[in-house]
C-alpha cells in the first residue's frame, strides 16, 4: 500500500498547491518517486534492480506509438489553425448551431464520427477541437463543451467494430466482437440518452454570453482568412484515410501537412503575418510558417482577442508536458505490475467476489482501480479480463458479461484521470485541463455508474447454458500487437 498511499498524498498535494497547474511537472514529480518506491520495495523483497528498470520499460513501450499519436495532433493543431481549418469550422458553426443546441449537436457529431473512424483521440483531435473553440464563441464554458466532445466521442469509441478497445476487450474475455457490442448496448444506450438529457436542459437554461459578439465574429474570421470548402480539405484527408483503416498517425499527418498546403496557396497572408521576416524570401517564408506551427504551434495576431485565441496553439512542443506525464505514469504502473503489487492489492477484491453480483463489482472496480495505478486502459482491459476470466467461466457467466462490464469502466473513465494516458491526451488537445471538464463528461461518469447498479441488482449478467458456448475463446489474443498464447498471458499477469 506504501506507494498508493504515498501517491494519493502526494496527488492531493500538488493539487493543493498548483491547482489546474499540477499536470505541468508537479504530478510527475510525485508519479516518479513514487515509481522509486516501490522499486525499492521491489528489491528490498528479492527482486532484480534490472527486473525492476525492465518493468518500467516494458509499460513505456506500450505507449511509444499513442505519444507519436500525440505529437501529431500538436502538429495537426498547429497547421489547422494556420490554414483557416478550424476558423472554416467555427465560421459556419456560429451561424448554424445556436448556444441551446450547441452541446447536444457536440455530442451528436464526434458520436457519429467516432462509430465510422472508431478512435475517439482522432475524433477529439479534429472536430473536438473545434467544437471547444465554437462553444466558447458562444459562451459555452471550456469544461463543458469539452465534456460533450468527450461524451460524444467515447460513446462512438465504445460500440465502433473498428475500435481498438472494442476489439481488445472481447479478445481477451474470450468472446466475439459483436456478441461484446449486443451486450454492450444494454448500458451503454441508456447512459448516452441521460446524459443527452442532462446536456440538453444545461443548453435550455444556461446563460451564455460569448466572448466574441455573434453578430461580428463571422465578420472578423472572413476578414482575416479565406473561408471556404478547400480549407476544409485536411478535415476530408483524415476521415477518408480513417475509414480506410489507415494508421492513426498517417492519417493525422496527411491531414497536417494538407493543412499546410491549404495555409500556403489560400492563406498566404496569415502565414507571412506569423513568420514576419520581410527579408526572406517567399517560399522560405511559406516553408518556414508551416514547419514552425508543426513544430512550435501556430499564434495569430489578428488584434482580435477572441479570434487570436480560438486559432493559435498546437505544435509538437506543446504535446511535450502530456508526453512527461504518460512517461511518468506509466513507470509507476508498469513497476508496480512488475513486483507484484499491482495484483496483491486486487486481491482482496478478487476473494471478495463470492456471488455473480459481486463479482461483477470486483471486475468494475478491479479496472477503474488500474486505470487509476497503471494509468492505461489497455493494461486495465488486460489484466482485468484476464484476472476474471476463469472466475466467469466457473460461474458460467457468459463472456460477453465480463467484456461488457471492462469497457463501461476501463474504456470510459480512462479520460476522466489527469495522470492516464487518455485523460492527459484529452487536456492537452482539447486545451482544457481534465478537472475541468470532469464534472461535464457526463457518459463518462454515468456509464461505470450504471454499470454497477445493474451488478448490485443482479440485472443483464448473463449465463451460458454448456461449454461449448466458450468454444469461441480465440487461440491467441493480440496485446499490445504481440500475439501470444492464452495461456501464457495469464502466466505472466
Amino acid at each position: 500500500m506504501a506507494p498508493v498511499i504515498v501517491l494519493v498524498l502526494a496527488l492531493a498535494l500538488a493539487f493543493f498547491l498548483y491547482g489546474g497547474d499540477a499536470t505541468g511537472g508537479p504530478i510527475q514529480v510525485a508519479l516518479i518517486l513514487c515509481a522509486l518506491l516501490s522499486g525499492l520495495i521491489g528489491m528490498r523483497h528479492g527482486m532484480p534492480a534490472k527486473a525492476v528498470g525492465q518493468g518500467a520499460v516494458d509499460s513505456i513501450t506500450t505507449a511509444v506509438g499513442a505519444i507519436f499519436i500525440l505529437l501529431s495532433v500538436g502538429a495537426l493543431i498547429g497547421t489547422w489553425g494556420m490554414s483557416g481549418t478550424i476558423a472554416t469550422l467555427t465560421y459556419y458553426g456560429l451561424q448554424f448551431i445556436t448556444p441551446d443546441w450547441f452541446l447536444i449537436a457536440a455530442v451528436l457529431l464526434c458520436a457519429g464520427m467516432a462509430l465510422a473512424i472508431g478512435s475517439s483521440w482522432t475524433v477529439a483531435g479534429t472536430f473536438g477541437v473545434a467544437l471547444v473553440g465554437i462553444g466558447t464563441a458562444l459562451g459555452v464554458p471550456a469544461g463543458l463543451a469539452a465534456g460533450a466532445v468527450i461524451s460524444g466521442a467515447y460513446f462512438g469509441d465504445k460500440l465502433s467494430p473498428l475500435s481498438e478497445t472494442t476489439n481488445l476487450a472481447p479478445a481477451v474475455a474470450g468472446t466475439d466482437l459483436y456478441s461484446h457490442i449486443r451486450a454492450m448496448m444494454s448500458t451503454t444506450i441508456p447512459s448516452i440518452l441521460i446524459a443527452l438529457g442532462i446536456y440538453l436542459l444545461l443548453g435550455i437554461t444556461g446563460d451564455y454570453a460569448g466572448e466574441l459578439d455573434l453578430s461580428t465574429a463571422t465578420d472578423a474570421i472572413a476578414s482575416v482568412f479565406t473561408v471556404g470548402l478547400v480549407t476544409l480539405l485536411p478535415l476530408v484527408v483524415v476521415i477518408v484515410l480513417a475509414l480506410r483503416k489507415a494508421s492513426p498517425i498517417i492519417a493525422i499527418m496527411a491531414a497536417s501537412l494538407t493543412a499546410g498546403l491549404v495555409a500556403v496557396f489560400w492563406q498566404p497572408d496569415v502565414v507571412k503575418a506569423f513568420v514576419d521576416e520581410p527579408d526572406l524570401a517567399t517560399p522560405l517564408v511559406m516553408v518556414k510558417g508551416v514547419w514552425s506551427a508543426m513544430a512550435t504551434g501556430f499564434v495569430a495576431d489578428t488584434g482580435i482577442e477572441g479570434l487570436d485565441s480560438l486559432v493559435s496553439g498546437g505544435g509538437m512542443v506543446s504535446m511535450l508536458g502530456t508526453v512527461f506525464l504518460i512517461l511518468s505514469a506509466l513507470a509507476f504502473g508498469g513497476i508496480m505490475q512488475a513486483t507484484g503489487q499491482l495484483g496483491r492489492l486486487i486481491r482482496p477484491l478478487h476473494q471478495w467476489a463470492t456471488s455473480d453480483r459481486k463479482i461483477m463489482t470486483a471486475a468494475g472496480g478491479t479496472a477503474i482501480g488500474i486505470n487509476l495505478i497503471a494509468a492505461d486502459q489497455y493494461m486495465a482491459i488486460v489484466l482485468t479480463g484476464s484476472m476474471y476470466k476463469k472466475e466467469f467461466e466457473a460461474r458460467r457467466i457468459s463472456p460477453q458479461t465480463l467484456s461488457r462490464q471492462i469497457e463501461d469502466t476501463a474504456t470510459v473513465t480512462s479520460p476522466l484521470i489527469p495522470w492516464n494516458s487518455c485523460g492527459a491526451y484529452m487536456s492537452a488537445t482539447l486545451g482544457v485541463a481534465t478537472i475541468a471538464y470532469l464534472p461535464f463528461a457526463f457518459f463518462n461518469w454515468i456509464n461505470p455508474i450504471l454499470s454497477f447498479i445493474y451488478a448490485a441488482l443482479g440485472l443483464r449478467i448473463g449465463h451460458v447454458e454448456d461449454e461449448a458456448d466458450y468454444e469461441t475463446v480465440p487461440e491467441k489474443i493480440e496485446v499490445y500487437g504481440i500475439g501470444q498464447e492464452t495461456e501464457e498471458i495469464e502466466k505472466q499477469i
